[in-house]
């Protein structure tokens, strides 16, 4: 049932979630077309082909590995209610990630992290012109379940606040906020990568995101997904209408602030945003940085019935199933470990930097904008 809050059904034309992006120098790349070798067999989150915790862990795609089994299993979610009292549950260095979902609850992908020490504690993500922005996402999957984050969002031009789940597979789940329309969520979904852009419904008519917290939910069901704000649903999207497209692989939760106003991003995704960042707005000046405050993360899980064996530990992917005339991948659930024991990344030359990318379709292509 809808509320007295506005909500439009809208195009939305951008990867609009923060995408960090190792810039490759000679590697081997891999994509819906071109799995990777034996040699080098996990293609990792942001396309190219490895070995060791880097391309195998969080993000590995199994559907582009030299078979789904090179990606390591992915841990078993847990329901929990995640407060921020301090940042000890939080790995900030991604690169010491060994898959032992049980040390952390989340991993700081890019960016930096801040405690505001108050309320209890709050989580802070940032945005500087050095940092590019930040991202965490959960040690643990949810393969179907509900999650709400409580946060309050930015207000600058060109800066966009997302609380997302997003799959190694690519099936993904968004709330988003772009720029200073305070009063306004964005709601999104994808199918395995496939940039379908219509499924974009702008949720308006919300009391100030940036001075107000609000709770925000995910509800993901295997045949219904339904958003929320404050309790109330404010969407629902039904699997039969979308004849298979619909998302259904296990995913990450992740959090993000990102910088889209900035001048090699594609118009169409400034235009998204707001504009450009003004880096001398008041706000940035006086903090020394911009930001988005989360005060805690809810998630129930919602495994189908029956999937979960005792001594369960993780999920891994299986043979796919056709439907609709569409390829959807099976998933598994397995007690094999999902901790690599500090086995070492074997990066390419040149695996030293991130950048981001966002993309705008024109055309059924996909142009992208590097930072």
């Amino acid at each position: 049932m809808f509320s007295a809050r506005l909500a439009i059904l809208v195009a939305i034309p951008v990867f609009s979630h923060i995408l960090p992006v190792l810039a490759q120098g000679g590697g081997i790349t891999c994509n819906a077309s071109s799995s990777c070798p034996s040699s080098a067999p996990c293609c990792s989150e942001f396309g190219f082909c490895g070995t060791g915790s880097t391309f195998c862990l969080g993000g590995c795609n199994p559907l582009w590995s030299h078979t789904p089994s090179s990606c390591e299993p992915s841990p078993l979610c847990q329901s929990a209610i995640h407060t921020f009292p301090d940042n000890s549950r939080i790995l900030t260095n991604a690169s010491h990630y060994d898959g032992n979902a049980t040390a952390h609850d989340w991993v700081v992908d890019k960016g930096n992290v801040l405690n505001t020490n108050q309320n209890g504690g709050e989580l802070a993500l940032t945005l500087t012109q050095a940092n590019g922005g930040t991202r965490i996402s959960s040690t643990r999957y949810l393969h179907y379940g509900t999650v709400t984050a409580r946060l309050k969002t930015g207000r600058w031009a060109g800066v966009v606040t997302a609380f997302i789940t997003m799959s190694d597979a690519k099936d993904e789940i968004d709330w988003e906020f772009p720029g200073n329309q305070t009063t306004q969520g964005q709601t999104n979904f994808y199918w395995l990568g496939v940039p379908n852009y219509n499924n974009g419904l702008t949720i308006n008519n919300l009391t100030d995101t940036f001075a107000n917290y609000h709770d925000y939910t995910i509800d993901w069901q295997p045949d219904t997904l339904r958003f929320l704000i404050d309790g109330q649903i404010d969407r629902t999207v039904s699997k039969a209408d979308l004849k298979g497209a619909y998302p259904s692989t296990p995913a990450r939760v992740q959090l993000s602030l990102w910088p889209a106003g900035i001048n090699t991003s594609a118009p169409g995704t400034v235009q998204w945003a707001g504009g450009m960042i003004n880096w001398n707005d008041p706000d940035y000046v006086a903090a020394g940085h911009f930001y988005t405050i989360i005060q805690s993360v809810s998630i129930n899980c919602s495994d189908p019935a029956g999937s979960v064996p005792s001594g369960a530990q993780s999920y891994v992917y299986g043979s796919n199933a056709s439907t609709n005339g569409l390829q959807i991948p099976s998933v598994l659930v397995t007690n094999e470990t999902t901790t690599m024991n500090g086995a070492p990344s074997m990066a390419v030359s040149g695996l030293n930097s991130w950048k981001f990318y966002t993309g705008l379709v024109l055309g059924g292509s996909v142009l992208l904008s590097w930072a």
